[in-house]
């Protein structure tokens, strides 16, 4: 090799390290990605944390019926999952692939939002299939609107600009995600200024609410972003087949330990649903809701920065057992001493005993954030694993193989989330004008107190195990990074040349 050749190939390899290095996101971009993580935070934050209280306690569905319909959803999400997991995967527009999935699903999403959230006067037999259409339209919609999610890994070639967006939108998820807190304190004082406004009323009005900022932000996203990896065309993605695809997702190791996690994370969900029975029933008032959470996320102004070191300095794998194991011996501690531990009842030392319950749940709280910057970091390798492994970024298709696990763990927990009601002997009960009351026997109230606790206790521990087995760490991390950047960088080079050969032939 000549003198010059290899003056030619060590520009050729800077221009590779230039291209993963290099500085792509703007300003505007940047508020544009967590303007529509905003939107979709916080309407799965409301939608999560009131569905189940709302549609037992207000719409009147019966316990069992409401975790039916969401088993039923839960099957009927993982086969449309396949559907919209190969379009997503196979979109080649002018706007980009993910992109125009910021506005095509936003009617459904709205439409079931909207649905969820209202109580009409109709029959039993009516008040089930109007929870069943709404259930279903809302996972539709969100089966193709949560593609957005996909622009964190083809938003920036470059790893550490991508790593800051993530913890730079969880940061601000903070002076945002605390919108549906404000939810018990509006119901439970709202009703009290006029008795033409209802509890089921403050739901609705703020789910119509909720709906119109998720809408006006994905909007704005999909004016304001772009996408930069380099993808397969459409015939090169043709040649590969579904099955083919499938089968190196099924080889993929760090995937499924991945997948294990967020399928055992998932069950604190069931602990999750039942926070509003707790706050209403154990304590007294819904109200205590929003005033516990006041005082549980402020630490996490402190924990996401704290997130983003431990990945730097113990990497995204390391982190994520910590914030599990830590988790599940937290809510265990908690479980163990009791809700009220100053007194035989709450009430006994009522300022005491709510002190030592936020306390409690701030300490059990600490990971969560920890939970949520780790993840999208760990998906991203994965996603860069496949790239390596097999020279594909098949995201979506990915996304609905974890998204099979997860819908079968939210059909167990959504299933769960309603029986365990029934497994109680939970009976809701109204005033004269519908609000809400607090139930009094011990069983019911010990019963729901387990729930709020062992569940994401086990959670919490089996997500920090599963990643015992995760592989992307040490020399092997470093060697999948430097190796695509080659591929990339060879892959840029290859579409650049055909723009140009194509354009050189129109001008002939």
């Amino acid at each position: 090799m000549s003198e010059q050749d290899i003056i030619n190939q060590e520009y050729a390899e800077l221009d590779k390290l230039a291209y993963t290095k290099k500085r792509y996101l703007s300003p505007k971009e940047i508020v544009a990605y967590v303007l529509v993580n905003f939107g979709q935070k916080n309407l799965d934050q409301f939608v999560n944390a009131f569905k189940e209280f709302f549609m037992i306690q207000f719409l009147k569905l019966n316990t069992t019926a409401y975790a039916n319909i969401n088993f039923f959803a839960a099957i009927y999400d993982a086969v449309d999952d396949t559907i919209s997991g190969l379009i997503i995967d196979r979109t080649r527009t002018r706007y980009g692939r993910v992109r125009p999935f910021f506005i095509i699903p936003l009617p459904l999403v709205i439409l079931g939002t909207v649905m969820m959230f209202s109580a009409p006067d109709i029959n039993a037999s009516a008040r089930v299939i109007w929870s069943a259409c709404a259930i279903v339209f809302y996972g539709l919609g969100m089966s193709y609107f949560n593609a957005w999610q996909l622009m964190t890994y083809n938003i920036t070639p470059n790893n550490d600009e991508r790593n800051n967006l993530i913890t730079t939108s969880k940061f601000f998820e903070l002076f945002g995600t605390w919108v549906p807190s404000l939810v018990p304190i509006l119901v439970q004082f709202l009703p009290k200024l006029s008795s033409k406004i209802t509890m089921s009323g403050v739901y609705t009005g703020f789910a119509y609410f909720m709906a119109a900022v998720v809408a006006v932000f994905a909007i704005y996203g999909f004016f304001n972003m772009r996408e930069r990896v380099p993808l397969q065309s459409r015939e090169e993605m043709n040649e590969t087949s579904v099955l083919e695809s499938i089968k190196q997702i099924f080889t993929n190791r760090p995937l499924f330990a991945i997948i294990f996690a967020s399928f055992f994370n998932n069950f604190k969900a069931v602990g999750g649903s039942s926070e509003q029975w707790f706050w209403l029933n154990n304590t007294g008032s819904i109200a205590n809701q929003t005033l516990c959470g006041l005082f549980t996320g402020i630490p996490n102004y402190l924990m996401v920065p704290l997130a983003a070191k431990m990945i730097k300095k113990f990497g995204a794998r390391a982190t994520a057992i910590i914030a599990g194991l830590f988790g599940g011996v937290a809510y265990t501690l908690l479980f163990l001493v009791g809700y009220h531990p100053f007194g035989q009842t709450f009430n006994d030392n009522y300022i005491l005993n709510l002190i030592w319950v936020i306390f409690g749940l701030t300490i059990c709280g600490l990971p969560n954030k920890l939970i949520l910057v780790v993840g999208p970091v760990l998906n991203a390798e994965t996603f860069d694993y496949m790239e390596w492994k097999h020279g594909l970024r098949n995201e979506a298709l990915v996304t609905t193989v974890q998204g099979y696990f997860q819908k079968l763990a939210t059909s167990i927990t959504s299933w769960m989330s309603g029986m365990v009601l029934t497994w109680i002997h939970y009976v809701p009960l109204t005033d004269s004008l519908g609000n809400a009351v607090p139930q009094k026997d011990p069983s019911i109230l010990n019963g729901i107190w387990a729930v709020f606790c062992i569940l994401p206790a086990l959670a919490r521990g089996l997500y920090g195990l599963s990643f015992i087995f995760y592989p992307i760490h040490g020399n092997l991390k470093n060697q999948m990074i430097a190796e695509l950047a080659d591929i990339r960088a060879d892959r840029l080079a290859e579409q650049e040349a055909a723009q140009k050969a194509l354009s050189d032939t129109s001008e002939e």
